[in-house]
């Protein structure tokens, strides 16, 4: 292969680096290298536009062994201010490609900072060309400069081929560092949009402050976990950088829905919420009502006494049963006493219930707060989280995340809602966050219905659920295995 023809195929070869790339740090180290090697220079330097200055991105010098910038690391040196006496800088200001073939015998810009270099270093910068890198847009986002192109071992002046080469290098990379800054920038907008969304989700109740962070949390935790295990060997799959910040985005997408729920739902915090005093005030009314007939003879003491004993005992059982967690056998079995009571005028024209059909409905819940209508009304925010987020173009780095959020409470045996989905339906990414949102709800400290739950009972009842065939059993020992091993998760 001549000189030529391998000058061509590393140009292409750089060209298609170029697009696959996705490091904006590697892919400056490798345009330096490649640069480099192509026209044999002894030492590199890519500087990047910032406001009034360059800064230094990357430094290599063979013969000295010098490497650095390229992983990332900063380069501990003041910037370059923009100048016209500077050769570099007068690069980016004019947008020129500058190629002198003796820094000692030029006085067109200050060398005095190579010189100064050459004289600590014991080196000799002789040659050298800067070429600016320009974008698409026509703006110079960096420079790079290349010292002492060597041929069999003795410094050259560097070719007018090479320039045209070197821009052409320049010029691709300026493209593909302003397309990565652009893709950048439309992620950055996308996850602004998400976080002002949970932002405005979990202001609307004190109650879910910081649900939609924990569950975002709990799922990194256990993509994390696949991760390391993946690394022994022990488990198949694997979570990609842009897959976790998928799953990451799905999780904080997962209750948008819950935006059209009425707060009245939401923050219920008791079965009976404010209808407690309504039924106090009805209550104290029946056995004022009882009283006066009592007194005015139209109704006998057994039966006034009666009354007032069947309302005092509707008292206790409604505030008993309002805050309970739990309602059991024998509790429901006076609930069902309570709400056949009613008051009959002596006349029989008057027929006053002690509670009414919505407040027996409200008193009956088996566990938590929810009645049926208002529970469906709250599951409604998963058909909602699906509505509102088909409104919304997402990249196809994110187009998965809707239909992740869309389906956290979706399970394994079909039971969950508001689909049905099942069993390879689902997607690792689904299940793993429906383990996420039922452990904080577990774990939470700050649900109006329930007091926190130690970890080892709030896993258990996960694995009771796993036994239901809901959850998927190493997704939730991966969660546990990560929690940070306190009684109770303090949020």
């Amino acid at each position: 292969m001549t000189s030529n023809e391998k000058n061509l195929q590393q140009i292409l070869d750089i060209g298609i680096a170029l697009t696959a790339e996705k490091e904006p740090d590697k892919l400056l180290d490798l345009i330096v290298s490649t640069a480099m090697e192509l026209t044999g220079s002894d030492a590199g330097t890519l500087y990047i536009v910032n406001g009034n200055t360059l800064e230094f991105k990357i430094m290599k010098t063979i013969s000295k062994g010098i490497n650095v910038g390229g992983n990332g690391e900063k380069i501990d040196l003041p910037p370059v201010p923009m100048s016209l006496e500077n050769i570099c800088t007068y690069a980016v200001i004019k947008k020129e490609t500058l190629n002198i073939e003796d820094v000692y015998e030029s006085d067109l810009f200050d060398f005095s900072g190579p010189k100064r270099y050459d004289d600590l270093n014991d080196y000799h910068t002789k040659s050298m060309v800067c070429i600016p890198m320009i974008d698409n847009t026509d703006e110079v986002i960096g420079v790079m400069q290349l010292i002492n192109a060597t041929e069999n071992g003795v410094i050259r002046p560097y070719t007018k081929e090479e320039e045209r080469i070197l821009l052409s290098l320049a010029s691709q990379t300026a493209i593909s560092l302003a397309n990565m800054a652009y893709v950048d920038e439309l992620n950055k907008q996308l996850w602004s949009f998400t976080e002002a969304l949970t932002e405005a989700i979990d202001a609307r109740t004190p109650y879910n402050a910081s649900h939609t962070r924990k569950v975002a949390e709990y799922a990194g935790l256990i993509a994390d976990r696949i991760n390391e295990l993946h690394a022994e060997g022990k488990e198949d799959y694997f979570f990609s950088k842009e897959q976790k910040e998928q799953l990451i985005m799905a999780a904080f997408l997962h209750d948008i829905g819950k935006m059209v729920v009425p707060v009245s739902v939401m923050n219920k915090s008791t079965r009976l919420e404010h209808s407690i005093e309504p039924i106090k005030k009805r209550l104290e009314n029946i056995k004022l009502r009882a009283e006066i007939d009592y007194l005015k003879n139209k109704i006998t003491k057994e039966e006034y006494e009666k009354v007032v004993g069947e309302a005092d005992e509707t008292s206790e059982v409604v505030l008993s049963t309002n805050v309970a967690g739990f309602i059991d056998d024998e509790k429901k079995a006076l609930i069902d006493k309570v709400c056949e009571y009613k008051y009959i005028s002596p006349d029989g024209n008057e027929e006053i219930a002690f509670l009414q059909d919505n407040e027996k409905e409200c008193l009956k819940i088996e566990k938590g707060t929810l009645s049926d209508d208002e529970r469906a009304i709250m599951e409604s925010h998963v058909e909602m989280t699906e509505r509102i987020l088909s409104k919304v173009h997402f990249n196809k780095s994110f187009a998965m995340a809707p239909v992740f959020a869309s389906q956290h409470h979706e399970f394994i045996n079909g039971s969950g809602y508001p689909k049905k989905i099942s069993g390879k339906e689902l997607s690792i990414e689904s299940r793993i966050l429906a383990v996420a949102d039922i452990c904080d709800a577990l774990l939470a400290t700050d649900r109006p219905y329930k007091k926190p739950m130690p970890k080892e009972k709030a896993f258990a009842i996960m694995n009771s659920m796993v036994k239901e065939g809901k959850l998927e059993a190493r997704l939730v020992d991966y969660l546990m295995e990560k929690i940070d091993d306190t009684s109770t998760v303090v949020l």
